[in-house]
């Protein structure tokens, strides 16, 4: 029996790569306690996909909080080497919400991932281990780059030598990376040491902005999914910082699964690829809401606010070059058109 144990389950990456490992014919393990919700509240709760999930008699879910390692080496003893991938997406995900309890956020992101992998070492390690890291690690390093003012965003020059996107070579160093980023680096930074060390098929996927239909978006965490909830229930959506402005690469959970499963073919111990929609699928906040509604056909309540977050970032485009390098065979399906108008289906 092959096994696929996924953390946040139940979650867009999560849910989603448990359909695809499903199909793949594998018996999957999922483990979610619904945290999204008590971050949340109802925007985050997750219950409805893990009723969904459970009618898969091959899926099984353990409902425990990744923080408590007794309950995680009882998993992990269990099934031992028939576990062939592990799907980390289990993570406390918002910017914001980090500087609201900066130790439980810590305690998922950083702790949670260090019990998992040292389960993952003892007890199944010819597995492979893909970790979903955050393209916040790079703090915000990226907003020194030499930007110009559009109409509706912020654009390099197409003779800047990043105007492909931001490559794995920027330094995560002397930057502000918000509490989050931190959390969210030293699992980063763990994932690659244990591939580097023992010799683990590990790998970091800093990811850009994750998103798709069965995104759980909430005011803090899930900017197309909220934005699209917004203009859907009439409600006011705030831009903060930027003028709206700020450009953000978004990427389809079916091309970020895709992703993990090119690794699993082919793994690399200790790896970290750059992962988003490139200059193939992207837009500033008010190019999403011109699109939105052209979609719907009506106007947003938008309001704009001089507040920033700290560490946000002004410009981000992924380069996938590295990625493509070792998995030429892989491509971008979803563009920015197209993840709008299934998320606009979906909440409608």
């Amino acid at each position: 029996m092959s096994i696929a144990l996924i953390t946040g389950s139940c979650g867009l990456i999560g849910s989603e790569s448990v359909k695809f490992f499903l199909k793949k014919g594998f018996d999957v393990v999922g483990i979610d306690n619904n945290t999204r919700k008590k971050l949340f509240g109802l925007d985050g709760d997750i219950s409805l996909v893990q009723k969904q999930l459970n009618r898969d008699k091959h899926y099984y879910h353990k409902s425990i909080n990744i923080i408590n390692y007794s309950s995680l080496k009882a998993i992990f003893k269990n099934y031992g080497k028939q576990i062939q991938i592990i799907i980390h997406t289990a993570a406390q995900p918002s910017h914001d919400w980090a500087y609201q309890n900066p130790i439980l956020d810590f305690k998922i992101n950083a702790e949670g991932t260090l019990n998992l992998l040292e389960l993952f070492r003892k007890y199944s390690s010819t597995a492979k281990f893909i970790f979903t890291s955050t393209n916040k690690i790079y703090g915000d390093t990226p907003n020194h780059l030499k930007f110009y003012e559009k109409k509706y965003r912020y654009e390099l020059k197409s003779s800047h030598k990043l105007y492909n996107g931001i490559n794995e070579h920027m330094n995560i160093d002397n930057s502000t990376h918000g509490l989050f980023g931190v959390s969210k680096a030293y699992a980063d930074l763990a994932v690659q040491e244990y591939g580097k060390n023992f010799g683990l098929n590990t790998v970091c996927f800093r990811g850009g902005c994750l998103t798709g239909p069965s995104h759980k978006g909430a005011k803090l965490h899930g900017f197309l999914s909220y934005l699209v909830k917004c203009a859907i229930k009439n409600k006011i959506y705030t831009i903060l910082g930027y003028k709206g402005k700020q450009v953000r690469d978004n990427i389809h959970s079916h091309d970020f699964i895709n992703c993990i499963w090119e690794y699993y073919k082919k793994p690399i111990p200790g790896e970290v690829f750059n992962i988003g929609g490139t200059r193939f699928s992207n837009c500033s906040i008010l190019e999403a809401v011109n699109l939105i509604e052209t979609i719907i056909g009506k106007k947003m309540k938008i309001k704009f606010s001089k507040l920033q977050r700290t560490g946000d970032h002004q410009w981000y485009i992924t380069d996938m070059q590295k990625f493509y390098k070792y998995y030429p065979n892989y491509k971008l399906t979803y563009s920015i058109k197209n993840i709008l108008e299934e998320i606009i289906e979906a909440a409608i």
